[in-house]
């Protein structure tokens, strides 16, 4: 178990301080929902949360394969819907991979992107497109 606290600092803000490093998140409302956007959003966090998932069960495979995945990035677009209430509508995810793979190791690598924690714990009606552009 991982303990998070929170604590809201008005205007809209947040803090996330995470219990077993004492690391620290701020947050802020978007632009579009009353905040000033002067940080990550709580639905920010939720795309971030995606990428970073995804690059780091990716490594855990790359690693056991003896692949250098050094330099790999996510980028995550991150889609609203309004109607009929506020959510993430959609994640889109592109993952630039820095090296070229062979066939076997790249479909472990995309099974692993698909089957990360974040991935499955999303609500289904969140489209989550992923693009791999490879080497």
């Amino acid at each position: 178990m991982v303990t998070i606290t929170l604590e809201y600092q008005g205007a809209l803000h947040c803090q996330a301080t995470h219990g077993p490093s004492a690391s620290i998140i701020a947050t802020d409302a978007p632009l579009d929902n009353q905040g000033k956007g002067e940080a990550f959003s709580p639905t920010d966090l939720v795309g971030a949360a995606l990428g970073s998932c995804i690059l780091t069960v990716m490594g855990i495979v790359a690693q056991r394969s003896g692949i250098d995945m050094k330099g790999a990035t996510a980028t995550v677009e991150k889609e609203m819907a309004n109607a009929p209430l506020r959510r993430i509508a959609r994640l889109a995810v592109t993952i630039n991979m820095p090296v070229e793979i062979d066939a076997p190791d790249r479909r472990r690598l995309e099974n692993a992107a698909h089957t990360c924690p974040v991935h499955k714990s999303l609500h289904p009606d969140i489209e989550v497109p992923m693009v791999f552009n490879w080497g």
